[in-house]
């Protein structure tokens, strides 16, 4: 079993047993292992299979979101952050016990929408209210079995996971760059007409749907396609 972020990404890399050094070799520095470069998507990876092991045993409702989401969707590039699940605000208690009882340290955080967990080395956030809406049971329901890593599990759907992170823009907090490879990739996925009638009428999110028209990305709505201009006579 891995019982750390270390070992879950060096589980493969011990290399052949029996070997030693050649006449005349340094030996290698105390703790030379343990400045190798982690292996960060592996270790978040092993997070998420851990967290929903736990989570699927006492079969609480749950969705995978956030980084490792889009990851599972088949969003390409390495995961850099912690990994975020979603569960019913009133199943926020019994979720926090599941993951004490199975080792994690759970506490609260100041903001009052989510809880913070560790887990082999890694940032985990049970989030029950995403961009200022509780989780409800339906968001749930949409969610989609995908496998992580060869674990199967809820994931929110890709419209879901889009409105979740464009409603979370704002002007403090406004990284269109972050999102565009998510939106690049997932594009024939996502229920854009849902997305724009959700978020479309918010400033920010509506900067971002126009860029992405701009960019080719998405198709513009039918209304506010320009039609060809009629020279006059």
């Amino acid at each position: 079993m891995v019982h750390d972020a270390h070992g879950a990404a060096r589980a493969d890399d011990s290399g052949p047993t029996g070997l030693r050094l050649a006449p005349g070799e340094p030996s290698p520095a105390p703790g030379r292992d343990d400045d190798l470069p982690r292996d960060r998507t592996q270790a978040i990876l092993e997070a998420a299979k851990q967290v929903a092991a736990l989570l699927k045993q006492k079969e609480h409702g749950f969705a995978l979101a956030g980084s490792v989401a889009a990851y599972a969707h088949g969003v390409s590039g390495r995961l850099q952050h912690d990994v975020d699940f979603c569960v019913l605000p009133e199943d926020a208690d019994a979720v926090a016990a599941t993951l004490r009882e199975g080792g994690l340290t759970v506490h609260h955080a100041p903001e009052d929408w989510l809880l913070k967990a560790s887990c082999l080395g890694q940032s985990v956030d049970i989030i029950f209210e995403l961009s200022d809406h509780p989780v409800t049971p339906e968001l749930l329901a949409r969610a989609r079995e995908l496998p992580v890593d060869s674990v199967r599990m809820p994931v929110l759907s890709p419209t879901d996971m889009l409105v979740s992170l464009l409603k979370a823009f704002s002007e403090h907090h406004c990284d269109f760059g972050a999102v565009l490879p998510v939106a690049r990739s997932l594009r024939e996925k996502v229920d854009w007409q849902e997305v724009r009638r959700t978020c479309g009428d918010q400033p920010m999110p509506a900067a971002f749907l126009f860029l992405l028209e701009r960019l080719d990305v998405i198709e513009p709505e039918p209304e506010q396609r320009a039609e060809p201009s009629k020279e006059q006579p």
